[in-house]
């Protein structure tokens, strides 16, 4: 796996998007997303179709071709610096190949911030552009609109990213030891959706593999670790980070099957570090080459996320 192209930081009076991608976005708390934004002093644009929601499927935010022009169309403005998406849900993956991917590659890199659902969009921008994003609270989510810690982190990584070189967290080591790799992952639902899928990436070997999920039963959660395993798609993986787990069950009924399913592996892993769907989540870069050191609960990239 190999590191890939870091798109530039942010400055003051930069040009945002914010646009929705997946499911429908609360009014309120975009706006009080945007102010946040230009509290930073930067200069957020809504999408036309940000508020929309569809006729027949009310967990989308309007319709598929509506969602996938407004992504292109902040993409590919030469005034936008960066594209931060609203809010994760479902929706995505009904959009990702409605995107003219040649367009998006010739308005050069940009940054890109989302989670959740957005994890398609990670993989896509890894594969299609080979392009560094970066995995983070979203515009209208409570986390960036509530929570200091999310917000200074986010906000540190876009505008001065040699400060935020190395990540921490008050995780521990369900597999101790140290690796090194290039960073990938989000949503592990969605992860184990994309294989088979166009331009998906045939494995994670030579990452550093970044998992958490909301709201899921722990035997699904067995069987989307099972699917990555009987797919091949650990093979040669490197680390593995844990983040959020929230509202699935216990942890400490989770924790068996994570140590069952990654144990095995013989890598390093962490859990509990901090990034996902959880209060205060720390921003991640994917693609970026890094050191993993599980017993410090640690993750050091070699280069800023951002140049």
């Amino acid at each position: 796996m190999k590191e890939l192209q870091r798109p530039a930081r942010l400055a003051p009076g930069a040009r945002v998007a914010v646009v929705a991608t997946s499911g429908p976005v609360p009014e309120e708390r975009l706006q009080a997303g945007l102010d946040v934004l230009r509290g930073w002093d930067l200069d957020p644009v809504a999408g036309t179709h940000v508020l929309d929601r569809h006729d027949e499927f009310g967990y989308l935010a309007g319709t598929d071709a509506d969602r996938a022009a407004d992504f292109q169309r902040a993409w590919c403005d030469p005034a936008v610096d960066a594209v931060l998406c609203a809010r994760g849900g479902y929706g995505a993956q009904r959009m990702v190949d409605l995107l003219d991917w040649d367009a998006m590659r010739a308005a050069g890199p940009k940054v890109f911030v989302g989670f959740s659902d957005l994890t398609v969009l990670h993989e896509a921008f890894a594969t299609r552009l080979g392009l560094v994003t970066l995995h983070g609270p979203m515009a209208a989510g409570i986390d960036f609109v509530k929570n200091t810690r999310a917000q200074e982190h986010l906000r540190a990584t876009l505008f001065a990213p040699e400060t935020v070189r190395t990540v921490t967290s008050g995780g521990t080591p369900l597999v101790p030891g140290r690796a090194r790799g290039v960073t990938l992952g989000g949503c592990l639902c969605l992860l184990a959706a994309e294989v088979g899928t166009p331009q998906a990436r045939s494995s994670a070997a030579g990452g550093l593999l970044c998992l958490e999920d909301v709201g899921e039963e722990t035997y699904r959660i067995d069987r989307y670790l099972t699917q990555l395993l009987r797919a091949g798609w650990l093979e040669g993986v490197r680390g593995v980070l844990l983040g959020s787990w929230q509202d699935c069950a216990d942890y400490a009924e989770l924790r068996p099957l994570l140590a069952d399913r990654l144990g095995a592996l013989g890598v390093p892993v962490v859990e509990d570090f901090g990034f996902g769907h959880c209060a205060g989540a720390s921003t991640i870069p994917f693609g970026v080459a890094a050191e993993l050191d599980a017993d410090a609960a640690t993750l050091t990239l070699d280069r800023p996320a951002l140049r």
